[in-house]
Order: C-alpha cells, then sequence, then structure tokens
C-alpha cells in the first residue's frame, strides 16, 4: 500500500511540474511579445540563482571548490544554449508542439551517451530511437513547407541532451547541489552579456511576467525533484509527457491552436519512446548498482 502510495503522490508532483513547466511556457510568450529572447533567459538564470544564494551563504565558498570546472563549463555552455533555443520555440510556434518537441530530449540521450561516454546502446534503447525518430519525421512532414522552427526545437532537445549527459557524468565525483550552483551562476554570466546590445526597460506588466518566468521555472524543478524522489522513474516517468496535453489544451483555448493528425500520430509515438527509454534507463541503474 505504501509503495502504491509512492507511486501517486510522485505521479500528482510530476503532473503539477508539468503543468507548470506548460504555463512557464504561456509567460514566455507572452513575454516575447514585448521583449527580446535574450532578457528572458538571462532574467529566468538571473532569478534562478538569486534563489540559490542562502545555500552560497550557508555552505560558503568550499561548496564551489571542484575539479571538473570544464565539465561545468559544458554543462552551463550545453544548458544556455538548449534554453535560447527553447524560449525561442516556446515564442514562435504552436505550445503544444514545443512542448513535444521538448519531450525528444530521451531519444538523443542514448546516442550521446554512447557517443561520449562509450556506453551501450540496449535493444531497448534503440527500438525507443527508431520510433522516437519516426514520430519527429510525422511532426517535421518532410517534403511539405514545414515550419522550420521545429528544427530549432529538435537543436535545442539536442543540445539539452548533452547537458544532462554532462550532469551523469558530474554525479560520479560532484554534489547536486554544487552542480546546480555552477550552472546558475554559468549561465547567468553568459546570458548577461547578450544584455549589452538587447536590453530594453521592462514595463511593469513585464517585470510581473519576467518574475513569473523565474518563479514557476524553480516551482518546476522543486516539483520535478519531489516527484523523481517519491517513485521510480519507471512508474512515474510517462507522466512527464502531460505537458504535451497540457500544451494543446491551453493552446487551443487562448490561441485556438489545432494539432493535424500527423502531429497527433507523432505524439503518440515519442512519448512511446519516452517511456521505453525511461525504462530502459531504470534498469540499466539497477543492474550497475
Amino acid at each position: 500500500m505504501g509503495y502504491k502510495q509512492s507511486i501517486i503522490r510522485g505521479a500528482i508532483f510530476i503532473l503539477a511540474a508539468e503543468l507548470v513547466l506548460t504555463m512557464n511556457g504561456v509567460i514566455i510568450r507572452l513575454a516575447s511579445d514585448g521583449l527580446p529572447n535574450e532578457m528572458i533567459v538571462f532574467f529566468r538564470n538571473a532569478f534562478g540563482l538569486l534563489t540559490l544564494m542562502p545555500i552560497f551563504v550557508r555552505e560558503g565558498t568550499a561548496i564551489i571548490h571542484t575539479q571538473k570546472l570544464h565539465l561545468h563549463l559544458v554543462r552551463g555552455f550545453c544548458g544556455v544554449t538548449a534554453m535560447y533555443s527553447l524560449f525561442f520555440v516556446l515564442s514562435n510556434l504552436e505550445l503544444a508542439n514545443a512542448m513535444l518537441l521538448k519531450s525528444t530530449i530521451p531519444i538523443f540521450i542514448p546516442l550521446v551517451a554512447f557517443t561520449w561516454l562509450k556506453e551501450r546502446i540496449s535493444v531497448m534503447a534503440r527500438l525507443a530511437i527508431a520510433i522516437g525518430f519516426c514520430g519527429v519525421f510525422l511532426i517535421l512532414e518532410p517534403g511539405t513547407d514545414f515550419d522550420w522552427i521545429m528544427l530549432v526545437g529538435l537543436f535545442s532537445s539536442a543540445v539539452a541532451s548533452v547537458s544532462m549527459v554532462t550532469i551523469r557524468k558530474l554525479s560520479a565525483t560532484e554534489p547536486a547541489v554544487r552542480t546546480v550552483l555552477y550552472f546558475a551562476i554559468i549561465a547567468s554570466l553568459i546570458s548577461v552579456i547578450p544584455l549589452t546590445w538587447a536590453w530594453k526597460t521592462p514595463t511593469s506588466g513585464e517585470w510581473l511576467l519576467l518574475i513569473g518566468v523565474g518563479i514557476s521555472s524553480t516551482i518546476v524543478q522543486l516539483l520535478t525533484t519531489r516527484g523523481y524522489a517519491s517513485a521510480p522513474a519507471s512508474q512515474v516517468g510517462i507522466f512527464s509527457y502531460s505537458s504535451v496535453i497540457f500544451g494543446a489544451l491551453i493552446g487551443w483555448l487562448f490561441w485556438k491552436e489545432l494539432w493535424d493528425i500527423n502531429s497527433f500520430i507523432g505524439a503518440i509515438f515519442i512519448t512511446a519512446a519516452g517511456f521505453l527509454s525511461v525504462r530502459n534507463r531504470d534498469k540499466t541503474v539497477s543492474v550497475n548498482d
């Protein structure tokens, strides 16, 4: 009974995280109507760093002592690049498709891990990759006048997968709080540079939207952490695809966006691929442990 309750609790946290993530996408889209993408990315990172300052104050400079600075730099650069790309996609593509493209990250992770870490790609992972790219093929609709912004979405997921594999490599020696703190610092430093040419003084309403992006991003991280701490990823990981459903509903309610049949079938393929990837990763961890 306790195990079932933990799965239910984990599922609720993941569903809540994906709902807030979708609303975060709505806020980003609204903010982008009057503000450049560079500013939205910076303030998302700046607010994230601000929320971590109490940890830095409590732990002192010892928390940033590391022998893996090069990996933190890779993680930070890839993470910020993925963020710029994703925010651009959220601002310019249908909300459901933006969320769907974000959900292709698990398809890329085994490919990156194989290329970089020489990890073997299991039969299940190969099947997941094949199914996932069939879904991507349907969404992109090659041979038609497809939206090139979708390619930016795929690029965002590919770069994000490099960031996640870097986290896996860092986790062997680095505490999670140090990895999170380094990302916040590096991301804030990188994203402050474009402000020299992209700054625009926000209105009071735009300030509220920027604060909303920072707060909602932090809430997503907290809820996701609680969700995967409550139950195994193989049991609750499938609920992370609820953002696609939330995106479709909210996109229809606010902007009258409608999916075509290819996007609908592609969503089924990508969700199935993600589910197989999560189960495969969970089993791999169990065997390695």
